[in-house]
This record gives C-alpha cells, sequence and structure tokens, in this order.
C-alpha cells in the first residue's frame, strides 16, 4: 500500500509543473483553442494513470525479474551465456522502450519515410544489445569503464565525420531514447543481479554504467546506418 502511495506521490509531483506552467501560458500569453487545452488537460489525467500504472509494474514485475535473471545467469559461471542473454535482453527491452517508438515515428514523419521506422528500430536495438553484452564483460573481467567511454566515443566522432549530416542528430537522439522508463530499470537490475554474484557484495558499484554503456551502442549503429544509407 506504501508502493502505490508512493508511486502516485511521485507521479503527481512529475507532472504538476509542466500542467501548472502550461495552464499559466494558456491563460497569460498563448491562448490556445479550448477544445485543444480540454485535450490538453485529458491528456494530463490519462498520462497522469498510464505513469502510475507503469511505475508500479516496474517496482512489482521488471525490477525483481531483472535482478533474478542477472543472478541466475552469473550463477552459471559460464562467459558467453552472461553475454549472450545480456545481448538479447538488450535487444527485446528496447524494442519494447515507448521513447524508442516515439523517436522512429518522428523520424519517419520528417524524413518522409526514407528512414524507414523498422530498421531505426533494429540499428538502436541491436546497438543496445552489443553493448549490454559488453558491460557483462566488464562485469565478468573487472575492465575500467572510462577506457570503454573513451573508445567509444572516440568512434561516435570519427564516425559522425563520414555521416550525412541529418543522421548526427538523430543517432545522440537515439542514444538518450534508450534511457527511458522501460529500458533503465531491467538493465540496471540486470546489472545488480550480476555484479554480487560475479564479483562479490564489495562490488556491486559494477552494476552501475550499464546505461552510460548501452546509451553509446544506439548512437554508434545509427551513425553506421548513415554512413551505408549516405
Amino acid at each position: 500500500m506504501d508502493n502505490i502511495k508512493s508511486t502516485i506521490l511521485e507521479v503527481i509531483y512529475s507532472i504538476l509543473p509542466i500542467t501548472v506552467v502550461i495552464t499559466a501560458l494558456q491563460f497569460t500569453l498563448v491562448w490556445l483553442p479550448t477544445e485543444t487545452f480540454l485535450q490538453f488537460l485529458i491528456g494530463v489525467v490519462m498520462v497522469g494513470i498510464g505513469l502510475i500504472l507503469f511505475l508500479l509494474g516496474v517496482n512489482v514485475g521488471l525490477l525483481p525479474v531483472g535482478e533474478m535473471i542477472g543472478s541466475a545467469l552469473s550463477k552459471t559461471r559460464k562467459l558467453w551465456i552472461i553475454v549472450f542473454f545480456g545481448f538479447l535482453l538488450g535487444i527485446v527491452v528496447t524494442v519494447a522502450e515507448p521513447d524508442v517508438r516515439v523517436l522512429s515515428h518522428q523520424v519517419d514523419q520528417v524524413s518522409s519515410g526514407e528512414i524507414p521506422r523498422s530498421i531505426l528500430i533494429l540499428a538502436v536495438s541491436l546497438g543496445v544489445g552489443i553493448f549490454v553484452a559488453l558491460a557483462m564483460i566488464r562485469i565478468v573481467f573487472s575492465i575500467n569503464i572510462v577506457y570503454i567511454l573513451a573508445c567509444g566515443y572516440g568512434i561516435i566522432f570519427l564516425l559522425a565525420a563520414f555521416s550525412p549530416p541529418q543522421f548526427v542528430p538523430i543517432s545522440f537522439d537515439s542514444g538518450g531514447v534508450t534511457t527511458g522508463p522501460l529500458t533503465v530499470p531491467f538493465i540496471l537490475a540486470l546489472g545488480v543481479g550480476v555484479a554480487p554474484v560475479m564479483r562479490g557484495k564489495s562490488s556491486s558499484s559494477d552494476s552501475f554504467g550499464l546505461v552510460a554503456l548501452a546509451s553509446i551502442g544506439p548512437i554508434l549503429s545509427v551513425l553506421l546506418l548513415g554512413v551505408i544509407y549516405g
């Protein structure tokens, strides 16, 4: 019951500021049509209900399952299993990410279908999957995350020089949308499950940094897509 109450308050505190600001603009500067403003208010209520249900689902289902899967995979002590399922889970959780769907729809509209939604979603999900697998390797072998980030962003800036200009902003936005409300909790929970089993409770901090690595993958994959399309 406390979990439900805290989730409801969290959602209210999240959407209340933007509701207040837009309402203030409506009656001072913007003066949207009444029908449009009412649609906004209805949308706010629907978003609030959806976020409450979504966050409850994440807390009740995704987080515990993610930790249990990470712990179970680590107990096999087989690197290929940990890496393969990290790759697979990275792909499927990205495909299900609402933010990725929104981005692909907007890009498809702006590009007039030149960049198909399915291709963009596939590229982003593969990028996340590959780098979640790399994050699993990092945890197992205790590789310094700074080296991976430095190499990753070095390759990103190199590819950006050869990719068509319109793909560069799309690629960085793709990295941003993978830090959405579905991908982040599951990937973090997966890391929290893997790190203590592989390297002990004192190394639980190794589970962090997965999101930073996962956000590099989509940027690289979309830039590569740009090089191919270009």
